[in-house]
């Protein structure tokens, strides 16, 4: 399998988990942002970079670290899957 093919269905499982959770997610467009998702539920707004098998590279980190141009409480997230693992590995950037 393709690391694209890979990618989207990460995002697929992302997606499926928060919206099993009660969260409306929307999937960016491309994925050229910060972040493949974003989700909203009235307990607040998360923005989600998703991965599989590999965590984020030095510049990828940096960028969304840098990025500040969100709402007050929302929460940048990097959701890591690995092969043969039913749950993410969540990081949360502050």
């Amino acid at each position: 399998m393709n690391t694209k093919a890979k990618g989207a269905r990460a995002e697929r499982r992302a997606r499926a988990m928060l919206e099993a959770a009660g969260w409306t997610v929307i999937r960016a467009g491309g994925s050229l942002g910060p972040f493949d998702l974003v989700a909203v539920s009235r307990r607040g707004l998360r923005l989600l970079q998703v991965k599989c098998n590999r965590g984020l590279r030095r510049k990828e980190r940096m960028a969304l670290a840098a990025f500040n141009n969100f709402p007050r409480g929302a929460r940048r997230e990097l959701w890591l899957f690995h092969d043969r693992l039913l749950t993410p590995q969540i990081e949360v950037f502050q």
